[in-house]
């Protein structure tokens, strides 16, 4: 059974001969009334406290809810971001490694092409300086023929040749 503080004020006790003295008594019940009236306020304003933390415990958590929710899903999204950029860098590495592969293969059939050109270049020169020296050669002995000593071509014999000789120095 649950005592109020009128319950306090308003009990009364028997009297007897050499019983309590009533004063004394009333008046102590007196200051427990008030003391229990007192923390029976107490009371009520703590359950009413309680009450509202325990609503903003309720909030708290909820966010705290909200919160964990939304981080997971955040290093989800980061998670797949980084592995999408991987990915990304990645196909972009193997890209840049075909087309230097291509550019090397090109360069390479560049270079065996020139090497082509070079070695035959190099033929028709040798080619070039064979007839040079050749036709050098021949201008050579035409010029050695053309300055032999006329005297020995009249002394043999043949009057008309060395004139025809001298007709065509004189033309050519």
């Amino acid at each position: 059974m649950k005592i109020t503080p009128l319950d306090i004020q308003h009990k009364v006790f028997d009297t007897q001969w050499r019983g309590y003295h009533k004063t004394q008594v009333d008046q102590f019940l007196e200051e427990i009334a008030e003391s229990v009236e007192e923390l029976t306020k107490d009371n009520l304003v703590l359950k009413e406290k309680l009450s509202g933390k325990d609503d903003e415990v309720g909030q708290l958590k909820r966010a705290e809810t909200t919160l964990t929710s939304t981080l997971i899903s955040t290093q989800s999204f980061v998670d797949q971001l980084k592995h999408g950029a991987q990915r990304d860098a990645d196909l972009l590495v193997k890209e840049a490694e075909l087309k230097a592969e291509e550019i090397l293969a090109q360069s390479r059939a560049e270079l065996a092409e020139m090497r082509r050109m070079i070695s035959t270049l190099k033929q028709q020169r040798a080619l070039v300086l064979d007839r040079l020296r050749l036709t050098l050669s021949s201008f050579h002995r035409l010029v050695e023929i053309e300055e032999r000593p006329e005297a020995s071509f009249e002394g043999e014999g043949e009057p008309e040749m060395s004139a025809e000789r001298a007709s065509h120095r004189e033309a050519g």
